[in-house]
């Protein structure tokens, strides 16, 4: 029977930060990962002569070498070195004011340049929106503080240092932009990143949306050269130059216990002897399937209960090998938001109708970035979208091949109507992928790779103080898109290592790894 201070079961994004920070603090520690490829959602297939990448649009908080966001920090952190590529604006958005007149900007990245920009659509905002980014320092501040205390963070430091995040911690990032008095078509430029969160500006926390919005436009965005699989594979590259043992093929089917404390991991390629588990799985599959009903604390099932369906993130992509270059198609923004409306309450519910209903898109063409993304003289490009869990249920197994195609021809037309760019006759390989994709790929219930959706109660800024609890189940802890810092690349690097840091300090209250 293998024996390990840890195991950290799934080597998505989440599990590899863990696997690296448990390795890196000296702990026997296992990765294991049903796949035969690290990454989960970071990762890359083929087709034809293109090597598409399946999720990632572009990686905030990275930032420049001389302004490192927590991301590079990450990395340097365990020396995993990534060949980084900045996204030089922050998004085209194409859709239509408030007011019902035609929206067509393209805002830059950087601080001030994004302020200018702000200013130049709405004339007179310039003040509002600087102190709207002071606001976001101090936000991002506690935030941090918060994350570093690994539960404790102290109520009079955050009253006496913080204050504006608990003022604002309980509202909806609509009301407090609102209370600030900032101009409606300049809440409306701000609103455009709400569908990176899956949340809808009038349900999405304050401080969730601040951090993100801060990460991606003072620092900007970033993408890896070689897809995310390069971020994925040089993780691994680096875990086991640290001494970490990594099994592929391994499916995790069931946790064992010696009374209530975790004891060991059965696999398909047998029993592994732990004390310790980092599982990068989905916490309903973990109490549904995986270990003993009896041993699922009260707080967890009235937990999964309260969050019902609230699923977030069921994605729809089209991926497209195109036998032309981006400037030939017209295309000269690498993120483009489409939308049918800037109002994003109005959008969410439409986008979670039907296909009618839903006007939502976001296009990237990756070669605007790195040029070396596709052979000479093409272009990839991906469009994606959001639905409802309900409309793909109705879906019947003879009718979901139409029921594609359909989605796509609808973004398709979109992207002709709204941007004057026609695919048509160009498209060399075209691939989708549904909710019921990433549900057989990530294991993800419903498809939603965004974990629950991160509103009202169950934001961040509850899941964060809610570690001030330790953990229910002795010995286990997930991570993840589930997990306290919600959903999205950076978010799960960054949840994998705190409940690394989480788990050493469940060991140093033991006396050590059993």
């Amino acid at each position: 029977m293998a024996k390990y201070d840890v195991v950290v079961v799934g080597a998505g994004n989440a599990g590899l930060a863990a696997a690296l920070h448990m390795q890196q603090a000296g702990k026997k520690t296992l990765l294991i990962e049903q796949h035969n490829l690290p990454g989960g959602c970071a990762s890359s297939f083929v087709r034809g002569r293109f090597e598409f990448e399946p999720s990632l649009h572009e990686l905030c908080d990275v930032g420049p070498l001389d302004d490192p966001g927590e991301v590079r920090q990450l990395m340097d952190l365990y020396g995993v070195d990534v060949d980084w590529l900045m996204v030089p604006d922050c998004f085209r958005c194409v859709s239509t004011w408030s007011d019902g007149t035609p929206m067509d900007i393209v805002m830059p990245a950087g601080r001030e340049p994004f302020i200018e920009a702000v200013d130049k659509y709405v004339p007179g905002t310039k003040q509002k929106m600087t102190e709207l980014f002071e606001l976001f320092d101090e936000i991002l501040a506690g935030i941090g503080y918060i994350s570093a205390s690994n539960g404790h963070a102290d109520s009079n430091v955050l009253k006496s240092d913080y204050p504006n995040l608990l003022r604002t911690g309980a509202y909806p990032t609509v009301k407090v932009l609102k209370a600030m008095k900032l101009p409606q078509k300049a809440i409306d430029i701000m609103s455009v990143y709400w569908a990176y969160l899956g949340v809808d500006m009038e349900h999405l926390s304050f401080i969730h949306y601040a951090a993100m919005v801060h990460k991606y436009v003072t620092r900007g965005a970033a993408i890896p050269s070689h897809t995310s699989h390069e971020i994925s594979v040089k993780m691994v590259e680096r875990f086991r130059e640290m001494g970490g043992d990594c099994w592929f093929n391994c499916r995790a089917e069931e946790f064992l216990f010696d009374g209530d404390k975790v004891c060991g991991v059965k696999t398909n390629m047998g029993t592994i002897q732990t004390g310790h588990v980092i599982a990068n799985i989905n916490p309903d599959i973990i109490y549904g399937k995986m270990m003993p009903k009896e041993l699922i604390p009260e707080r967890e099932k009235k937990l999964s209960t309260a969050r019902g369906g609230n699923v977030g993130g069921r994605m729809f992509t089209a991926y497209f090998g195109l036998d032309c270059t981006a400037e030939e198609l017209g295309i000269k923004d690498y993120n483009t938001f489409l939308f049918g409306t800037s109002d994003s309450h109005t959008e969410y519910v439409n986008m979670c109708g039907s296909q009618e209903t839903n006007h939502y898109g976001i296009l990237l063409c990756y070669n605007l970035v790195n040029p070396n993304a596709s052979p000479e003289g093409t272009c990839m490009c991906s469009l994606t979208t959001f639905g409802a869990t309900p409309t793909w249920e109705k879906v019947t197994q003879d009718k979901y091949v139409a029921y594609k195609e359909k989605e796509v021809r609808r973004m398709l037309n979109d992207v002709k109507t709204k941007m004057g760019i026609d695919f048509e006759g160009h498209i060399e390989e075209c691939i989708t992928a549904s909710p019921w994709t990433f549900a057989r790929y990530l294991n993800a219930p419903q498809g939603g790779v965004y974990g629950y959706e991160t509103r009202d109660w169950d934001g961040m800024m509850a899941r964060l103080m809610m570690l001030n609890d330790d953990y229910p189940i002795k010995g286990l802890r997930p991570c993840g898109a589930a997990g306290p810092r919600g959903d999205g690349y950076s978010a799960a690097y960054i949840c994998g290592q705190l409940m690394a840091k989480l788990t050493l300090k469940d060991m140093a209250e033991e006396g050590g790894a059993q």
